[in-house]
């Protein structure tokens, strides 16, 4: 996980390196120190950067798998029995948001799998662009959630198929979905929801500009709800001009 911010000190006999030394010691090998660099006191952490990217991890292989498809089992027509009658709030989680291009929502089944390369080319639709993505965005404040505050530009948007080692007996290795997103700034939730709708509509066969269209979208239930936080990871902050050549999915 990677984090970074910004320290004031009169001290001058306090050097980069003794920072970055008492950061080293304070928890080895659970901390340590990337880079540390001197800036003016105009400096901030946070609205002074030009880029910022995150990584998603999405595991292909976790749970039970369709052997028909290679799809992952969402549920079984015997679960589909037994949850008859439940409340209308769990038949509505099960059931996938899609809008319809006339500011309507309707409701389908959710896909079983998904082909990442169509994850990637949603994806990529993005890129180069400064968009609003108030409608991937969640628990925004109020400021955030029209206008400007809302608009994103997208370097880099990419996803790709990997394979981890696995640590549970009689599983050497995991496929997985990776997927590397970075942009000058992000809303709250904003890579989760773009990561589960991407997903959602490649299950659907939806056209390449699909997450395109899904921008003007008036309510925020056309976007799938944001993906599980268990895969995301901040990877790096930019305060210089950003190089694609660096991304790791290219």
């Amino acid at each position: 996980m990677y984090s970074y911010g910004s320290l004031d000190t009169w001290k001058k006999d306090v050097t980069c390196e003794d920072i970055r030394d008492a950061v080293n010691n304070s928890a080895p090998g659970k901390i340590r120190a990337v880079s540390v660099s001197k800036v003016s006191r105009a400096f901030h952490p946070n609205f002074a950067a030009k880029w910022r990217r995150y990584f998603y991890i999405f595991p292909l292989d976790d749970g039970d798998q369709d052997q028909e498809n290679g799809g992952i089992v969402t549920s079984s027509d015997e679960d589909d029995d037994r949850m008859k009658g439940q409340t209308e709030s769990y038949e509505v989680d099960r059931l996938s948001g899609v809008w319809n291009g006339n500011g309507d929502l309707k409701y389908e089944k959710k896909p079983k799998d998904f082909d990442v390369n169509k994850v990637n080319e949603l994806l990529r639709q993005l890129e180069g662009k400064s968009l609003s993505y108030k409608i991937f965005a969640r628990d925004t404040k109020a400021s955030r959630s029209i206008g400007p505050p809302t608009e994103c530009f997208m370097f880099h948007a990419r996803a790709a198929e990997a394979k981890l080692p696995c640590i549970n007996q009689g599983c050497k290795e995991l496929r997985v979905m990776c997927v590397e997103l970075v942009a000058n700034r992000f809303l709250r939730k904003m890579v989760r929801v773009l990561v589960a709708t991407a997903i959602r509509e490649a299950a659907a066969g939806a056209n390449n500009d699909a997450l395109l269209k899904l921008m003007d979208a008036s309510c925020r239930r056309a976007t799938a709800p944001p993906a599980p936080p268990d895969g995301l990871c901040l990877v790096d902050v930019g305060y210089g001009d950003f190089i694609r050549e660096n991304c790791f999915i290219q």
